[in-house]
């Protein structure tokens, strides 16, 4: 892909933010308020998502091995 298509494709994305939020109505001010809190609000759920998705996957996973009878950590033997 050449610079200009990416260039376009990345123009036409804003846009289609700009359309769905309907975010072209505001003033230049209000814009960059609504941009940073959304944005803040997206930084926050991926971090959230990056620090406690993988907790409650092991607590899952640790959940439906015990009751789908799994051997618990203490009773697996270690082999050298």
């Amino acid at each position: 892909m050449d610079m200009k298509r990416v260039k376009d494709y990345i123009y036409w994305l804003y846009y289609q933010y700009l359309l769905i939020t309907c975010s072209y109505v505001l003033e230049p001010w209000e814009q960059s308020m609504f941009h940073t809190i959304t944005v803040t609000v997206f930084a926050m759920v991926v971090y959230t998502a990056y620090v406690f998705v993988p907790i409650h996957v092991r607590l899952a996973f640790e959940f439906f091995s015990q009751i789908f009878g799994g051997q618990p950590e203490s009773t697996v033997s270690i082999m050298n």
